[in-house]
């Protein structure tokens, strides 16, 4: 009830005027007065106030927010009374979920929205779930530092941050367990800004420089390093409540140093970014470490920009147990597609083999003999090796039967080195041989071989020449990945790999070293 109201336009009931500001009208507008009662519940006050505001659009992410105790609103079963709102009271009737401006640990700014309203654990695991990150609970929120007078008019041009825009992507949208292979979410995968935003995220900043190092914060007196602790935001307590606003910039942190579970595959994000963190933390000196450490890191630092040069989280590796589903399928499909079973058994018949030579090698205890060069054949899923060719119809120098037996790639682009290791189980123990190929054509077929006859299939299954480009592909892939490193690890200033006081200390040659 809004009131009994006389002739005369007066109330005779306990009903009264409350005044609520709606932030959607703009901060001029004047305030909408309401006729309540005391025993009016909050969600009755929402409603009746969004029917005279007379817009028609979603206001299921509004709230109602008490300026003056600080506090939403949320119980909308609650009566005004239950609440203690009186005529006197500041209402505003707002969105619960505002952009931010977030500063992650890699030095990279996000816009995201955030709920307001619930606690800062809350909005902090609500984020989270965007950004693929397990565990929420490592992390929490900072206050950006203040800027100081003098500060502003030197750096205010001197770091332009490209902020990537997330405000799109409802919290929702990540839920538990709705990851593509390689842990990317899948609200990344849809555009190509997700997908840039995405590679910002996992993968290390390279190209890094000293004076970069100079532009970002630092905290130089032990006032300011032990100021960054007061920063942090109270997790039981809303943001609004802790005096954010609507644009205001946070810092995304990892707060307590427990980590669980750390899953390469699922958890590329949240691995890069403690690795961010811990590096921006030695480079601006907010951890003490003697030399020798920073030199261990500055290393570490090395090989992760080398590996981000050339990696792309985006390309995800195909599981290998899928793989070897679609090559059985790819398989049962042809063999059904035989229109009679005599052409299904001319197929069988028809086995192809290689016979080639090949470089041997069988490492037994004190041995120093090295690679010979035999007759090797593969026919089904054994590999028989003679010493040569004229020989090929006697009994082999040595036969293996690779079905269930382990065939690793021994590979090395730079040094023309193309090996394969066959591991075979043997009831008098594990027989270890090394075929070594002249050439990258000759080492796919033999390596494709090997892989079909370990699973049990020979070379006239129809995955076979598949197989042998697959891996042509990684070798050329190999070959340029090994080109770009090389340039990368050129373009690595390895000033910008130690800390400030250790770029005076050290000379350039001292780093390197």
């Amino acid at each position: 009830m809004a009131g009994i109201q006389t002739a005369s336009g007066e109330y005779i009931d306990s009903s009264w005027e409350l005044k609520v500001h709606v932030e959607d009208l703009g901060e001029d507008a004047d305030p909408i007065t309401l006729r309540v009662t005391g025993e009016q519940h909050i969600g009755g006050v929402m409603l009746q106030l969004v029917e005279k505001i007379g817009i028609a659009k979603d206001w299921s992410d509004h709230g109602l927010w008490w300026k003056q105790k600080r506090q939403w609103l949320l119980r909308t079963n609650w009566a005004l009374d239950k609440y203690g709102i009186l005529a006197d009271a500041l209402l505003y009737f707002m969105p619960q979920h505002k952009p931010v401006i977030l500063s992650l640990p890699n030095q990279r700014s996000i816009r995201i929205r955030v709920c307001f309203s619930s606690t800062t654990f809350g909005a902090c695991a609500e984020v989270c779930k965007i950004l693929g990150i397990r565990h929420p609970e490592e992390l929490s929120f900072l206050k950006a530092p203040e800027e100081r007078e003098k500060k502003k008019k030197k750096d205010k041009d001197s770091v332009t941050q490209e902020i990537f825009d997330l405000t799109s992507i409802q919290p929702t949208v990540a839920r538990e367990g709705q990851t593509q292979f390689g842990g990317v979410p899948p609200h990344f995968i849809g555009s190509p800004e997700g997908q840039e935003c995405y590679r910002a995220l996992s993968v290390c900043q390279i190209g890094l420089t000293p004076e970069d190092i100079q532009k970002r914060y630092k905290a130089t007196s032990v006032t300011d390093k032990t100021a960054v602790h007061a920063r942090w935001l109270d997790s039981s307590k809303s943001l609004m409540q802790q005096g954010v606003q609507e644009g205001d910039r946070l810092w995304l942190q990892f707060k307590y140093y427990t980590f669980h579970d750390l899953d390469p595959k699922m958890d590329v994000v949240r691995i890069n970014l403690l690795f961010e963190q811990a590096r921006w933390a030695v480079l601006l000196e907010e951890t003490e470490c003697t030399e020798e450490e920073m030199m261990m890191f500055a290393a570490l630092q090395y090989h992760v920009n080398k590996l981000s040069a050339t990696s792309d989280p985006m390309l995800l590796p195909q599981d290998p147990a899928l793989q070897d589903l679609d090559e059985a399928l790819s398989h049962l499909e042809v063999k059904l597609e035989a229109s009679t079973p005599s052409e299904a058994l001319e197929g069988i018949e028809l086995e192809p083999e290689l016979q080639e030579y090949l470089k041997v090698f069988r490492p037994r205890k004190m041995t120093l003999k090295g690679y010979k060069q035999n007759w090797v054949m593969l026919k089904g899923t054994n590999v028989s090796c003679y010493k040569n060719k004229e020989e090929a119809r006697g009994e082999p120098l040595i036969l293996l039967a690779l079905k269930g037996c382990e065939v690793i790639p021994e590979v090395n682009i730079a040094s023309q080195k193309f090996c394969i290791k066959l591991l075979v189980p043997s009831p008098e123990g594990m027989n270890e041989v090394y075929l070594r190929c002249e050439n990258e054509q000759q080492y796919a077929r033999w390596m494709a071989g090997c892989r079909l006859a370990a699973k049990g299939r020979n070379m006239g299954d129809s995955s076979y020449d598949g197989e042998v480009q697959n891996i042509l592909s990684f070798l050329t892939l190999q070959k340029s990945n090994a080109q770009t490193s090389t340039s990368a690890a050129e373009s690595i200033n390895m000033l910008a790999l130690v800390s400030p006081r250790y770029q005076k200390k050290l000379k350039l040659k001292q780093v390197r070293g």
